[in-house]
């Protein structure tokens, strides 16, 4: 089974930029692929990685997921230009695979998807989060997916109106299991 932990949103619950992260990560699941998702609630509960009020419990589950995974899907939305506090906190959470035989997310499809009102804070945010997977030793997918939003993008069940935006994430969606899938068939190679 591909496995694939889908990380992201904002702190306000059912976000543009959750959902589109939803419907990623259900293309995924029509792929073959069991998926985890850790919404924005998960991630805005989470303390400051090594900040004050920080436990080594905090984000286990997430990092233990991510430990296991074959490819992930982040999304994050711009905030001035770049990704949010939320989303790169649970990012440096992942500073606890360091140590592993596979370290970081090497040996991981990563599929982005970032969003905001703007064409540019879009774009800068995905740059942003290609360079983060890059420091990660991920393998951002060919696609990456710059999401405009606006109010009624998304219907009240999830349904992504916006037929530009639903060909991007399904094709994150399609891309982030494709690669995941031959990256492990590569492990089981060697």
């Amino acid at each position: 089974m591909t496995r694939i932990v889908a990380l992201g949103g904002t702190v306000n619950p059912g976000s543009s930029t959750e959902q589109a992260l939803r419907l990623a990560a259900s293309i995924a699941v029509g792929e073959g692929a069991e998926v985890t998702v850790f919404g924005g609630e998960y991630l805005a509960a989470l303390a400051h990685y090594r900040g004050p009020g920080y436990t080594t419990a905090m984000g286990a589950e997430m990092v233990e997921a991510v430990r296991a995974a074959d490819g992930l899907l982040v999304a994050a939305p711009g905030y001035h230009g770049t990704i949010s506090g939320v989303v790169k906190n649970a990012l440096d959470y992942l500073e606890d695979l360091a140590r592993d035989d596979r370290p970081y997310l090497d040996g991981r499809a990563v599929g982005l998807i970032a969003t905001a009102f703007g064409d540019q804070a879009s774009m800068s945010t995905l740059l942003t989060m290609r360079a983060i997977t890059h420091a990660l030793r991920g393998w951002p997918t060919p696609m990456g997916a710059t999401i405009r939003t606006y109010q009624g993008m998304f219907s009240p069940d999830g349904e992504c109106l916006d037929e530009r935006a639903r060909g991007q994430l399904e094709l994150v969606g399609k891309q982030v299991v494709l690669g995941a899938k031959s990256f492990a068939a590569g492990r089981d190679l060697a």
